[in-house]
């Protein structure tokens, strides 16, 4: 039976198009099968649950795409139940892309990946709607309250799981944890990456201007 008879296949027309013409349909069509859940089994609520970070992916209505990253202790990426999960919204640069996205189009990616224990990862792709944080906090009084400093959510970001997969550890390095405090002599451990800075405003603890963009504006406005 050709794929295309067949209604059930996830993914979209387009890859669909593409394993026609690389012959990859068959291969495919095993790992949808096999893998691709339309929630989240115990193994990846238990995985869910022990992440301190993401990757997540964005896009407005026109399709104009945003990918970032998201971090916090283990459980600030919240499993709902097998169908949703949760994640706050933090202080950040204040220019709000990724909620903006989320606003227009509720599509979104979240890819989580182990590296330093079990070395492998986990796709979820599903729709996405802001929730202030009284109103979650109503819906779940169980949520921790984070007592760092700048670690207060603006909101929290609710996606109801519509695909969720693995992410084969092939091409994943291990890495190893390192320790977030810096010696007792670094003369500048904060800036070296020394303790997490949550919440804070100094610019130079935030990174300053790494890559150059702040003083190459400056340059060209003094022409």
């Amino acid at each position: 039976m050709h794929h295309d008879e067949r209604t059930d296949r996830p993914g979209s027309h387009g890859e669909h198009q593409i394993q026609d013409e690389l012959g990859t349909v068959d291969r495919a069509d095993r790992f949808y099968d096999e893998q691709v859940l339309d929630r989240l089994n115990s193994r990846m609520r238990e995985f869910v649950t022990r992440q301190e970070m993401f990757f997540l992916a964005t896009a407005d209505s026109h399709g104009e795409c945003d990918s970032t990253f998201r971090a916090g202790p283990p459980g600030f990426l919240r499993v709902l139940d097998e169908k949703a999960l949760a994640y706050p919204e933090y202080r950040g640069n204040g220019v709000m892309a990724s909620l903006g996205n989320i606003r227009e189009n509720p599509h979104v990616g979240l890819l989580m990946i182990d590296f330093a224990r079990d070395r492998i990862g986990l796709h979820v792709n599903g729709r996405a709607r802001l929730v202030a944080d009284d109103t979650m906090r109503r819906r779940h009084p169980d949520l921790p309250v984070d007592p760092v400093p700048g670690r207060r959510p603006h909101v929290w970001v609710e996606v109801e799981v519509e695909e969720a997969y693995i992410h084969c550890s092939k091409h994943i390095p291990r890495l190893v944890p390192a320790p977030l405090r810096q010696h007792a002599g670094s003369a500048d451990g904060a800036a070296a990456g020394g303790e997490q800075s949550w919440g804070t405003d100094d610019v130079k603890r935030k990174g300053g201007d790494y890559f150059g963009a702040a003083a190459q504006e400056r340059g060209l406005a003094s022409r």
